[in-house]
């Protein structure tokens, strides 16, 4: 059990320091555009066939989302092209019936709006001598002459 508690600790630290929700509909986005144009790979292989985009767009709203779980820093730009990919897979798969256009509009606009925690209660912490130094002052108590 206490390996279990200390494997989900670990997890939800490691989700709080990224865009996880948002990023995560993305690839299922991707992964919903993808299926139509998958059912109809015969004809994508036919020239003048705009289901390749299709393919492009549904592939490209994926990568998007798994560069969203590896670089959080970059969140705001992939939730800019994740939308826009998302969108223009209407014209080659049909977004998806819809369904992935929306879902891909959604995660990029998570991703879009995730901002990163400044800092953590590990990294504020001052030194004890600061802390000593602090609570002097604060109590008006200083022992230290001024010269």
């Amino acid at each position: 059990m206490n390996s279990t508690y200390s494997k989900r600790e670990r997890f939800k630290k490691w989700r709080s320091r990224r865009p996880f929700w948002g990023a995560t509909l993305c690839i299922l986005s991707g992964i919903i555009i993808l299926y139509v144009p998958a059912q109809l790979y015969e004809l994508a292989a036919t020239p003048g066939n705009i289901l390749f985009a299709g393919f492009f767009l549904g592939g490209l709203t994926l990568l998007l989302g798994v560069l969203g779980h590896i670089m959080p820093k970059l969140s705001t730009l992939l939730g800019v092209l994740a939308i826009f990919s998302s969108v223009l897979s209407i014209l080659g798969a049909l977004g998806g019936l819809f369904l992935g256009t929306i879902l891909g509009i959604v995660g990029g606009s998570m991703l879009i709006a995730w901002k990163p925690e400044l800092g953590t209660s590990e990294t504020i912490l001052q030194p004890n001598e600061n802390k000593f130094a602090e609570v002097e002052v604060a109590s008006g108590k200083e022992s230290i002459s001024e010269q």
